[in-house]
């Protein structure tokens, strides 16, 4: 919001639960009069001959008809713009402003729409009151060359003129202070930022470019393409010099001179977001040239931000998408909806059920192509982060049939960071096959086939054990020694129960089988560190019974099903060990009287830049323990890799990793999952 905002900087309908619902009743009137057209075109000819009377009418409605697909085009439009923009700032190529976008920068552009709704509003309003104007326009054709033509003059006359001196007088403090200082609140823009205004100064853009559209409809010469082209025209420009990337080549300008000073590039509006006091035109530079306030720099920061390559990434985080709707949970989906945790056994939106096929055709082009960036990071200039998705969901990885092809994805993606001189990849959610180790044993088989890697795999696995552990010494009630573990053991599990034996907590082990492996594990790792007494393995038990005390823990992995927490008593403590909480999509219903913990992980510091989409379910610059483990390991240049099955956890590794994510900045949070964590006492969830 600007400094000192003035008389209508919010919208109408901003206090409205679902802001599109404005335009509910037009849309509900379009269906309707499709229906009536369609009914008539299916009429027989008698009938036609009948109402020919309301002809004209009906040829009226061809105008309204056209507004809802403008609109959803819109939408779509500016969706096409944000992912590409995000993908390509995610590679840094072409990159012109290095400044950091964050969540604060998400948030304040979350109405990026209010223009389209406006649009639909005045569209709609001036279909059904100004009935002159479709008649005039009756019936309106697809094209007319002198529509075109005109349409095409008057921006580049008037508005183009308009707009400069608007805009000069926008940056007037008076004006700046209450109105567009909004518009540069940030310096790193993406596509969206060009339609965030204050509703006042919104209105005022939208006076300027209906001077073409109303002209052509005043003077009959509208068309669709006149029309919509023009609108598609602006939008796309709008987004063009706001996508912080440059993409408009040389050889533009080499063989066509002139045009530098009728379309501007992502560079030169760049300057104008950090200049402020330069480059004002709205797309055709030469009123800039004309009137002197054209920026010296634009034509080198062009060719400088052409030049710019890739950089050198130091850390790969490698993950995957979950669900099906995932894929706009992820950086380059839906900026909004990426910017909140994702549960697909609570997050829902309603706009979502209208893209299942786009879903399912991403689902199908998962299938033909290779792990791709979707998000860049920056941990205090000293090391450049970036997260790789693997193109396969959730209940891929739980299909042997998919598990050949998922080796060489992940084993391809490993290659193509070693060979891109990335210092560590670390391995999220199921890539280091908590589910099922048979997958590629937590990474093992990938050091086994590449023994000389210099790129270092780690799975995170000791910082996981390390903040469980610390998870149950700070909620476990004085006098309460108990821990129940579920669900499906691994390395990570078992070092966990063996810390908690050594510090007198006794663990409960339900299966049998589970409780013979422990017991074997806990002997085996006691022979290991000299450190340990045999005794500690006293303080396994094997429970055949369900009952425990009302503050029980209980340790929680894949496997853990929805019966396994029913069967738990009121006030149960469930903790994951695992990377994917069992109850995320799978529990039907999760109980209001237990306290749910989420996946192990930390809140990053303030030196990891460029935050702004949630990772995963994990709330608001919060990480997984395997991706700040991968941080970690760089930053400490530790050369060993940290994963596999077969290779221990250490005492000493779960202490160093721990201290070194601490020293660095990391912290340690209480994560409760909020959804479940309002019906709870207020102590849980500090």
């Amino acid at each position: 919001m600007a400094g000192k905002p003035g008389i209508l900087t919010e919208s109408p309908w901003k206090q409205i639960q679902g802001t599109y619902i404005v335009l509910a009743p037009w849309v509900v009137d379009t269906m309707y009069t499709a229906s009536k057209m369609m009914s008539k075109l299916t009429s027989t000819k008698e009938e036609e001959e009948r109402g020919s009377n309301n002809n004209s009418r009906d040829d009226d409605m061809r105008i309204y008809l056209i507004i809802l697909p403008l609109l959803l085009w819109r939408i779509i439009h500016a969706q096409i713009w944000t992912s590409y923009a995000r993908f390509r700032t995610a590679k840094a190529k072409n990159r012109i402003v290095d400044k950091p976008i964050e969540f604060e920068q998400v948030d304040r552009e979350s109405n990026w729409d209010d223009n389209i709704i406006l649009l639909g509003v005045i569209f709609y309003l001036g279909c059904k009151w100004v009935p002159v104007v479709a008649k005039e326009n009756s019936p309106m054709p697809f094209w007319r060359t002198d529509g075109v033509i005109m349409t095409i003059l008057i921006h580049i006359g008037p508005v183009e003129f308009l707009y400069y001196w608007l805009h000069r007088a926008l940056h007037h403090h008076f004006l700046y202070s209450r109105y567009h200082s909004h518009h540069h609140s940030y310096i790193a823009t993406e596509p969206i930022t060009s339609v965030i205004h204050p509703f006042g100064e919104l209105v005022s853009y939208f006076v300027l470019f209906f001077i073409p559209i109303l002209t052509v409809i005043f003077t009959g010469t509208a068309s669709i393409v006149a029309i919509v082209g023009y609108i598609t025209y602006v939008d796309f420009m709008n987004y063009l010099g706001h996508c912080n990337f440059e993409l408009v080549p040389s050889s533009v300008f080499r063989f066509f001179p002139f045009l530098k000073y009728l379309f501007y590039t992502p560079s030169f509006h760049s300057l104008h977001h950090t200049r402020f006091r330069t480059n004002y035109s709205l797309f055709m530079p030469i009123y800039d040239h004309i009137y002197g306030t054209m920026d010296s720099s634009s034509d080198e920061l062009y060719r400088t931000s052409l030049r710019r390559s890739n950089e050198q990434t130091d850390v790969v985080h490698l993950t995957h998408p979950t669900t099906l709707d995932s894929i706009y949970h992820l950086h380059p989906g839906l900026a909004s909806f990426a910017s909140k945790p994702y549960n697909p056994s609570t997050t829902t939106e309603w706009y979502l059920i209208f893209a299942w096929p786009l879903t399912y055709m991403w689902a199908f082009l998962f299938g033909y192509i290779s792990s791709f960036v979707v998000e860049r990071n920056n941990f205090d200039g000293r090391l450049n982060l970036q997260t790789w998705v693997v193109p396969k969901y959730t209940y891929q990885y739980k299909l042997t049939s998919q598990r050949k092809k998922i080796n060489e994805l992940l084993e391809k993606a490993i290659l193509e960071a070693e060979k891109a001189g990335v210092k560590v990849i670390s391995l999220g959610l199921l890539n280091q096959a908590s589910y099922d180790e048979e997958l590629n044993k937590n990474g093992e088989i990938y050091i086994a086939k590449h023994p000389n890697l210099k790129i270092r795999v780690v799975d995170g696995s000791s910082l996981t054990v390390a903040l469980v552990v610390n998870n149950i010494t700070n909620i476990i009630p004085e006098g309460a020694k108990q821990v129940t573990m579920r669900g499906k053991f691994t390395k990570v599990a078992y070092t966990i129960a063996l810390l908690l034996c050594q510090r007198g907590y006794q663990v409960i082990v339900p299966s049998k089988d589970e409780f013979e492996k422990l017991k074997w594990k806990l002997k085996t790792m006691i022979m290991d560190t000299a450190s340990l007494t045999p005794d500690i393995s006293s303080n396994s038990i094997l429970s055949t019974t369900i009952t425990h005390a009302h503050n029980q823990v209980w340790l929680v992995g894949d496997g853990f099903s929805d019966q396994n927490q029913r069967d738990a008593s009121a006030g149960t403590f469930f903790i994951p060990f695992s990377q994917i909480p069992p109850w995320i999509g799978n529990f039907k219903n999760m109980r209001k009287d237990c306290v749910y913990f989420n996946s192990p992980a930390m809140t990053v510091p303030p030196a990891v830049e460029n935050i702004h989409s949630c990772e995963d379910w994990l709330p608001r610059r919060i990480m997984s323990t395997a991706r700040v483990a991968g941080i970690v390991h760089a930053l400490e240049n530790w050369n060993s890799h940290e994963c596999g099955s077969n290779s221990p956890i250490t005492l000493e590794d779960v202490e160093k990793v721990l201290t070194a994510s601490l020293r660095h900045g990391f912290c340690i949070p209480y994560l409760i999952d909020q959804d479940i964590s309002q019906s709870m006492p207020s102590e849980h969830t500090k």
